[in-house]
């Protein structure tokens, strides 16, 4: 029987350990936007052993462009991109302390590990409801890479944000359990 949770960022170690693959969780607090481009300046910080511009420890990254906002609204279209173009990053973020991520698709097998070694969950958020996703962010604001446009870091405040509990600390994941089940 599929759970449906309700939780706050930042992700405390009881709130990860309580997501189990394939809950449906809605997300309330902040989230941190960051794609490819933003995901590289992040490592390459780390490499070099400087701090990022954004303490990430405990926080959720949101594998998102958003569009420019209309006259009225908050932000544009915010719906997730495809998360494996940040699997190299990954693995470092998540040992800096990273607890969640929002994205679409798989992950990689380094990037699974890390989430089991680190305690760190991967959520689905649905593509091509980018407008309906929207309507849950309360606020946005950039704090980090301006330089990038829609790729640089925003600092979105959230309400009630739909997602679902993809990979979680015990090494399930829906995807190959779907297939599984699909498959007989």
């Amino acid at each position: 029987m599929v759970e449906e949770k309700r939780i706050t960022t930042p992700l405390s170690d009881e709130i990860v350990k309580d997501l189990r693959a394939g809950d449906k969780v809605l997300i309330s607090g902040v989230l941190y936007t960051g794609r490819d481009a933003a995901h590289k300046r992040l490592f390459d910080l780390l490499q070099a052993g400087e701090k990022p511009p954004v303490d990430l420890r405990g926080h959720v990254i949101y594998y998102v462009g958003p569009t420019p906002p209309r006259p009225g609204q908050v932000i544009g279209s915010a719906g997730p991109t495809t998360s494996g173009r940040m699997d190299r990053y990954c693995p470092a973020l998540i040992a800096q302390g990273l607890r969640g991520m929002i994205g679409k698709g798989g992950r990689s097998k380094d990037v699974i590990e890390a989430m089991k070694t680190h305690k760190a969950v991967y959520f689905g958020a649905i593509g091509g409801a980018g407008a309906l996703l929207a309507k849950k962010i309360k606020k946005s604001e950039v704090v980090a890479y301006e330089d990038l446009g829609a790729e640089a870091i925003h600092r979105l405040e959230v309400e009630d944000f739909p997602v679902v509990v993809v990979n979680d600390i015990y090494g399930n994941d829906l995807y190959q359990e779907g297939a599984r089940r699909y498959s007989r």
